[in-house]
């Protein structure tokens, strides 16, 4: 199966400063992405790079078999919402519409339209006049109705409220499930990513530190907690993600595929939250620089 995105040391620099270094992925077709990480991460520029918007400092990256955007085939595949959901402000809803068809070959006229109509958006308004929830709403029913192979989404629902997000969440999964539509979905939202993604991408400092299937990232990794030591004394497959202390109680979030034996240890199970914020904590410390983890 062709991978939904693959890239090979690819990096991208602007000035001095590096966005993104070393980033090696392989995301299979058909599968909904979260990616995740601070601001800086490097998250826009990668999704930037795989919609052709950036071309690479360093190496390499394939969407959807083919170069980002070297043409109106490969660009028809793709479809992507910056985290500024644009659009045009001084067009009408409709006129939005109108557009979307004369530049999409595979246009989906019907999706858009019933869209627009059970958000409740008026066609003859302009976007310019619209709240910011709304112009979102508007963005992603452009994306969506595009049809492509590959939905690339920057922050998508950060301007939606609680019941909005829920909503676009829903329906991206049963577009996911009706059409195969491959998702890059952007987010610090971990909670909202829990419910839709079976994929995570974790950057951190424009790395790539975690890369696996979700099912299979939550079964390796676990929270021990037990009397105070050096993390330096566990055994070397099980790979400490972070670390806390008390004077008497050590805190540990390792992965190991091997069972846990020690009965000094307290296993505890991690949902993606506290995953995602280990990794981060962990790469937050002075002098920590952990390894990119790939699961497959």
């Amino acid at each position: 199966m062709t991978a939904a995105l693959g890239a090979r040391a690819l990096g991208k620099r602007y000035g001095r400063n590096w966005a993104l270094t070393g980033c090696t992925l392989d995301i299979p077709a058909g599968h909904v992405v979260g990616l995740v990480g601070p601001n800086g991460a490097g998250k826009s520029t990668l999704l930037n790079l795989a919609a052709g918007m950036l071309t690479p400092t360093t190496g390499t990256i394939e969407v959807c078999g083919g170069t980002p955007g070297s043409g109106r085939a490969q660009l028809a595949k793709v479809a992507f919402v910056a985290q500024e959901t644009p659009v045009y402000p001084g067009l009408t809803v409709a006129e939005h519409l109108r557009l979307g068809a004369r530049l999409n070959p595979g246009w989906d006229d019907a999706l858009a339209r019933d869209r627009v109509a059970g958000l409740g958006l008026d066609p003859r308004r302009r976007a310019g006049k619209l709240s910011g929830g709304q112009r979102a709403q508007l963005a992603l029913t452009m994306a969506i109705a595009k049809r492509p192979e590959l939905l690339l989404l920057d922050e998508p629902v950060a301007a939606l409220d609680p019941l909005a997000r829920r909503e676009f969440l829903a329906d991206l999964m049963e577009i996911v499930a009706e059409h195969g539509v491959s998702v890059v979905l952007s987010s610090h939202l971990v909670a909202d990513l829990e419910r839709v993604c079976d994929h995570l991408v974790v950057l951190v400092a424009g790395e790539v530190r975690l890369d696996g299937e979700v099912d299979e990232i939550l079964a390796t990794h676990h929270r021990l907690t037990g009397p105070r030591r050096e993390v330096s004394t566990l055994p070397a497959h099980q790979h400490v993600v972070s670390a806390s202390h008390t004077d008497r109680q050590t805190t540990v979030l390792v992965r190991t595929e091997a069972p846990i034996l020690d009965p000094q240890w307290t296993v505890g199970d991690l949902d993606l939250e506290d995953l995602v914020l280990a990794y981060l904590s962990g790469a937050a410390e002075p002098g920590r620089r952990p390894a990119l983890e790939v699961l497959r």
